[in-house]
């Protein structure tokens, strides 16, 4: 009878000791995302990290290649009910995911279910007014930020006899010292990368001109292009001019361009300020740094930069025990230290002030120079109408339309304006597809 009892204890402690580990089984939560390389690595770090951090949740992060292969893949999987909870979506294609709301759970909503504390006062107006609704309540959460810089080689500003010390402010500063830099032998003298993003969708907010009506798209679907206007107009055309002498020289799409920089054809170069890390790394020279030029004749010029990159968005229809894990996530990524670690990492902006308080606390603008000049830009003065942010739908096509006429006018094929007004009919026709294909409508 003893060995009985003694038996039924065992069992029952046994089965007291399982369900009591069966309770605290850890919550899996997909990651998908469109890092790879050294940034990939940077990103699986910050999961492992939070995993450590305790033991309710366990983010797991899966690469799905780039930024419209993950799109897509999470579109697929949607439709076949095995989508992931978090999802990395590049910036241009904020109308898009906005416009699908059933598909997504917006990151104020959820932070609010899910009990988490969360106040969008604590992110910089810069980075979440990209991703807020007409109310100002964040749909998406700000992950990987950055902003056109401008970077300048001191060996060859030495060389030609400018001021190594002093990046150029102006677009005519830009021009003179480009022309000395072709005169003392460099190839070009300045070129850039991703030409939409920094002549025209950049340049506007950084002259605090309209992209497009209504309010750049974030008050209607029914936004038109204004980028024919005569200030852009101007730009490009100063622009063409300058190829024809190799003052501006065109090196194509994407980041096509830096490496002309990095390998010294190029004495200036204007691009992401998240290549920096890579910039000072790759270059053997010593590198300058500067916030983008304007055109000192426009009133209201320099205003503040936009952004570029990504943000993390919820999608619906998962448990809730994992959206959970997602505002628990969410708000540790939301921490200073792991802010400041981030972006010292990598060279995406913080998304939070103090983040940045904490990083300049650190010493860290102070022992790497520049680092600092990407933040400091976009926060150069609040955010208008014109420089918060774009929300056009279908914009990532709009922007290859862009491109194209941009193309034709550095090639002397069209005048700009010619070719900013062809932009323009391209673009307000796609605009006008995603109106009529919109649930909104």
């Amino acid at each position: 009878m003893t060995s009985a009892i003694r038996l039924l204890q065992v069992a029952a402690a046994t089965l007291a000791l399982a369900l009591s580990c069966e309770a605290r089984a850890t919550t899996d939560i997909a990651w998908w995302h469109a890092m790879s390389g050294e940034l990939g690595k940077q990103l699986e770090k910050l999961a492992a990290d939070f995993n450590a951090s305790q033991s309710d949740y366990r983010i797991v992060p899966a690469y799905k290649g780039n930024y419209t292969e993950t799109v897509t893949a999470a579109i697929f999987a949607f439709r076949s009910r095995s989508q992931p909870a978090i999802v990395q979506v590049n910036e241009v294609a904020t109308a898009t995911m906005t416009a699908a709301k059933g598909a997504i759970y917006p990151v104020y909503s959820m932070m609010r279910d899910m009990g988490e504390p969360f106040s969008l006062n604590d992110y910089l107006p810069a980075v979440s007014g990209y991703y807020t609704d007409a109310s100002g309540n964040l749909l998406s959460f700000p992950f990987n930020s950055s902003t056109p810089i401008l970077y300048y080689n001191k060996t060859m500003f030495r060389a030609a006899g400018l001021d190594a010390e002093t990046a150029p402010k102006t677009w005519p500063e830009l021009g003179q010292a480009a022309k000395r830099l072709r005169e003392h032998g460099a190839v070009c003298g300045f070129t850039t990368s991703w030409p939409s993003w920094i002549h025209v969708e950049n340049f506007s907010a950084f002259h605090n001109l309209p992209l497009a009506t209504r309010g750049n798209g974030f008050a209607g679907l029914d936004a038109e292009l204004t980028i024919n206007n005569p200030v852009v107009v101007k730009h490009v055309a100063q622009l063409a001019e300058w190829q024809k002498t190799k003052l501006f020289d065109y090196s194509g799409r994407g980041q096509a361009a830096e490496p002309r920089f990095q390998n010294g054809e190029c004495g200036i170069f204007i691009g992401s300020s998240a290549t920096r890390a890579d910039i000072k790394a790759f270059s053997k020279f010593e590198v300058g740094y500067g916030m983008m030029p304007y055109w000192p004749d426009i009133a209201g010029a320099p205003q503040n930069s936009i952004i570029g990159g990504a943000t993390l968005w919820v999608l619906r229809d998962r448990p809730r025990e994992e959206y959970k894990g997602v505002a628990r996530f969410f708000a540790y990524l939301s921490q200073p230290g792991v802010q400041a670690a981030w972006h010292q990492n990598t060279g995406y902006l913080p998304v939070t002030r103090a983040a940045f308080e904490l990083t300049r606390a650190q010493g860290f603008y102070e022992h790497n120079p520049g680092s600092s000049i990407s933040f400091e830009q976009i926060t150069l003065h609040p955010p208008t109408e014109n420089s918060k942010g774009i929300r056009l739908g279908s914009f990532v096509l709009i922007r290859g339309a862009i491109e194209d006429e941009l193309e034709q006018a550095f090639a002397g094929h069209k005048s700009a304006q010619a070719a900013l007004d062809s932009a323009v009919e391209r673009g307000n026709k796609l605009l006008r597809q995603f109106e009529r294909a919109s649930p909104e409508r």
